[in-house]
Formats: structure tokens, C-alpha cells, sequence
């Protein structure tokens, strides 16, 4: 599967992590900006200013989560390519379930177990999804008609033009 053949496992922590934090920062900041604007005091200088406000506040905190929640879900992924050793879309589902998981530890078991499900169900969709697509996609673009070889006499060479010679 050619979406597997990724980076070498340490540099993927560190790949995985950096575009989480990106991830997290840019959707976060989107996502304060709209919260600080509608939060402000109204007259557009209040809003501009709370909508500031909040993406210089939240949007480092929610991209250091994604961060955490991507370097934790690669490194997970990483042991589960060493000790299984084959990349396929269980290590994926078992690494968000795992995840969910160890990100819920402090709540307890029962907070552990519902994340866990959440992260594997989360991930199962998307690994799903995924292999659906490429499925149709690869339909759409079939590799012609499949003929059937059929052997050569051994009796007769192939037929020779000078320095050309036929393919059979």
C-alpha cells in the first residue's frame, strides 16, 4: 500500500507531531478569532481586539494538544510497526484506541475504556474511508485488457530482420 511508505519511524514522531501543532494552531485560531469576535464587546475595535485576544490565548494551547495527541499516536504507531512488523491499518486503529486511552488516564478506567472505544472507532472510519476511496479510484482507472500468453513453439525461433528481432 503506497500511503504506508512513509518516513522512518523517528523521523515520523517528530513529522507527525510538528503538522498536529500546525493543525491545532491554524483550525484553533480559526476557530478563536470567530468565538473572540462574537465574545467582544460590540463596535468593530472591541471585536478585532477580543478576536486577537483569543487566537494569541487558545490557539498555542489547542496546538500543543493536537501536538501531544500526534507525537503520542506516532510513537504508538512506530512500536506497533516494530513489533508486529507490517505497517497496515490495524496499527492505526490500535494506535487511536491506545491513545484515547493513555490521554484519559487520569479520569479513570471507565473514561479510559469510552476514549479508547472514541479513538478506535475514529480511527477506523478514517482508515476505512481511505481504502474505499482508493479502491475507487483504482477502478476508474483500469490497466487495460489481461491477455492470456501463449507459449512459444519450441521449435521455431523468433524471426530475425536484420539486427531487429520480433517480441513475442
Amino acid at each position: 500500500m503506497e500511503e504506508y511508505a512513509r518516513e522512518p519511524c523517528p523521523w515520523r514522531i517528530v513529522d507527525d507531531c510538528g503538522g498536529a501543532f500546525t493543525m491545532g494552531a491554524i483550525g484553533g485560531g480559526i476557530f478563536q478569532a470567530v468565538k473572540g469576535f462574537r465574545n467582544a464587546p460590540s463596535g468593530m475595535s472591541h471585536r478585532m481586539r477580543g478576536s486577537l485576544t483569543a487566537i494569541k490565548t487558545r490557539a498555542p494551547q489547542l496546538g500543543g494538544s493536537f501536538a501531544v495527541w500526534g507525537g503520542l499516536f506516532s510513537m504508538i504507531d512506530c512500536g506497533l510497526v516494530k513489533v508486529r512488523g507490517k505497517e497496515d491499518p490495524w496499527n492505526s486503529i490500535t494506535s487511536g484506541a491506545m491513545t484515547g486511552a493513555i490521554l484519559a488516564a487520569r479520569n479513570g478506567p471507565v473514561a479510559m475504556f469510552g476514549s479508547a472505544a472514541m479513538g478506535g472507532i475514529l480511527l477506523a472510519l478514517i482508515e476505512g474511508a481511505g481504502i474505499l476511496i482508493t479502491r475507487f479510484a483504482s477502478s476508474q482507472f483500469p490497466t487495460g485488457p489481461q491477455f492470456a500468453e501463449e507459449p512459444a513453439p519450441a521449435s521455431m525461433s523468433a524471426p530475425s530482420f536484420g539486427d531487429y528481432r520480433q517480441y513475442q
